[in-house]
């Protein structure tokens, strides 16, 4: 447990706050949160946070819940695993998800955490983590489909000091970056998420010498009670007090020859709260697809949904977590047993979305959405060019977004809140490949009174031979439609040979050799259709 050493003994008092100083620190908060993600852009090498967003700030309270931020991470929990002393100028990491109660969740998400001091004691968190396009490991990427432990994943580091009393620990991030195969990216994407912290760092001192660190902290404390209070009265009016709802989705194999695999959730309440009871989730893969679910981000995860769905003009944060009881089975695909391997989670990941989305529109079916993020495809791609420089592309693609209450799903999008494409001309620029086409596949969304996305055809073709490896889900258990609604198409990858032969891949696949003028065809699920689809405008069917 970190010991944090504060030379500012006197208690701070809490005093009354003015909504307007409320409204503008809240919003400071939420503009420095942009600022965070604004410097690690320009700052960061790789294309997967650089250009894909693929990063998670927050800047949280003295305890280290979150108050602005983007899904959240645990700091809690973090800090639970580090055994030290926490000083000012001390700059924290780890990206080991079993020494950290899983704040992050496989090895490739590199989280830094910064305590934030004023005048001598702390007054929050800064923290960050960013996906790092490899740590090492038997494959390029670091996500093997095959790894039965996380060591065969890459490097894991414990938590440590990277900077102590703001000097860096030059000869443990050396070892580290010894460990993987981009060490430039990987130095240059750390810099840039310390970058951010400190960025986050400064925001929060200068709104503590603004306005004093008694109103700072006493305003953190009415957005966390507002929060607590929004959502106490949200599941008290959405969530029936005598019923227990129940849902239940599909993973569909671990890319070892098992699956599908069982995610089961009930819901129901207790008192002013609300459970959500994940027992009668399969066992943990023997593969990598185990997703290590912080009970605490799921709680974030199902705060998100409730505001966005039901009031989203709330600022959320983790203010309302003790209204929420997460309760996960050991030994199950969302709670594995160390040390089994995690690189591949996206998949449960993904589907806890859907599960959620099934769960709590149960008794609003206006409020119901259909099943279509569940998963994050992956593309990587790695070899020499002919003058012997090693290139290794890791690229998130993109599925049809579910039909919606208020709409057809978007086509080929990421329902992550910030994630992007990578420009098809930034790819043609920096790696040996060419677009042939990026296209939306006609009809692939589930058809309905809102019909859901299309998922997309990304044609890639190699211009210098290497390796693949794929990621993928969806393929056998199709998106399910609400409502009425019928489901999405689901997913297919295949190459095209030189010879004019081709290859239809699985889902989860690694090492698979392309030669130049190889032609891959990267097609992903379109997202479930919401209502009859008979009740839709003919005009519209007809578009």
């Amino acid at each position: 447990m970190a010991t944090l050493v504060e030379t500012a003994t006197t208690p701070l008092g809490r005093v009354d706050v003015d909504p307007v100083t409320v409204d503008i620190i809240e919003n400071a908060l939420r503009n420095a949160r942009y600022e965070m993600d604004a410097v690690l852009f320009r700052t960061a090498m790789s294309p997967g946070i650089r250009e894909q967003h693929d990063e998670f700030p927050l800047i949280g309270d003295p305890s280290g819940k979150m108050v602005v931020g983007q899904f959240g991470l645990s700091i809690p929990d973090f800090l639970a695993g580090f055994d030290g002393t926490v000083e000012e100028g001390d700059i924290l990491m780890t990206s080991d998800p079993y020494a950290c109660g899983a704040a992050i969740s496989h090895a490739n998400d590199w989280l830094v955490v910064m305590p934030v001091f004023h005048q001598g004691r702390i007054v929050g968190w800064a923290a960050m983590f960013g996906h790092m396009t490899d740590v090492g490991g038997k494959v390029p990427g670091s996500l093997p489909t095959d790894a039965t432990s996380v060591f065969e994943e890459g490097v894991l580091v414990p938590p440590f000091k990277l900077y102590k009393a703001g000097e860096l620990n030059t000869e443990m991030l050396g070892l580290i970056l010894n460990q993987v195969r981009m060490k430039d990216w990987n130095r240059s994407d750390l810099n840039a998420i310390v970058a951010a912290c400190r960025t986050a760092t400064r925001r929060v001192v200068e709104l503590c010498d603004r306005f004093g660190p008694e109103t700072y902290l006493s305003t953190l404390d009415a957005l966390l009670q507002r929060n607590y209070d929004a959502m106490k009265q949200l599941i008290a009016t959405t969530i029936p007090a005598e019923e227990t709802l129940t849902f239940t989705d599909y993973v569909c194999d671990d890319g070892m020859g098992f699956g599908p695999y069982k995610i089961h959730c009930s819901m129901y309440r207790e008192g002013d709260g609300v459970v959500l009871d994940f027992a009668g989730t399969d066992p943990q893969s023997p593969g990598s697809i185990n997703y290590y679910l912080n009970e605490n981000l799921y709680k974030m995860f199902f705060g998100i949904y409730m505001i966005m769905v039901f009031d989203p003009q709330i600022l959320w944060n983790d203010g309302f977590y003790p209204l929420v009881d997460v309760r996960i089975p050991e030994g199950t695909l969302l709670k594995p047993t160390y040390p089994a391997a995690l690189s591949c989670r996206t998949h449960g990941l993904g589907r806890i979305f859907d599960i959620l989305g099934g769960l709590l529109g149960q008794r609003q079916p206006e409020f119901l959405c259909a099943a279509g993020f569940s998963s994050s495809p992956h593309l990587m791609y790695s070899g020499y060019r002919a003058d012997g420089e090693w290139f290794q592309l890791y690229q998130i693609g993109f599925g049809g977004i579910p039909g919606r209450p208020f709409g057809d799903g978007p086509d080929g999008h990421s329902l992550w809140p910030s994630f992007s494409n990578v420009p098809n001309e930034f790819l043609e620029s920096y790696f040996p490949l060419r677009i042939e086409s990026y296209e939306t596949v006609p009809d692939s969304g589930g058809p309905g009174f809102f019909r859901g996305g299309n998922g997309i055809d990304v044609v890639y073709r190699f211009l210098e031979p290497g390796v693949i490896s794929i990621h993928d889900d969806r393929w056998f258990t199709y998106p399910w439609g609400v409502n009425g609604g019928e489901p999405g198409m689901r997913s297919r990858k295949w190459v095209e040979r030189g010879d004019g032969s081709r290859e239809m891949l699985p889902s989860k696949c690694d090492n698979v050799r392309v030669a130049a003028g190889d032609v891959l065809h990267y097609v992903t699920w379109g997202g479930g259709g919401w209502g009859d689809p008979y009740t839709r405008d003919p005009d519209l069917v007809a578009l």
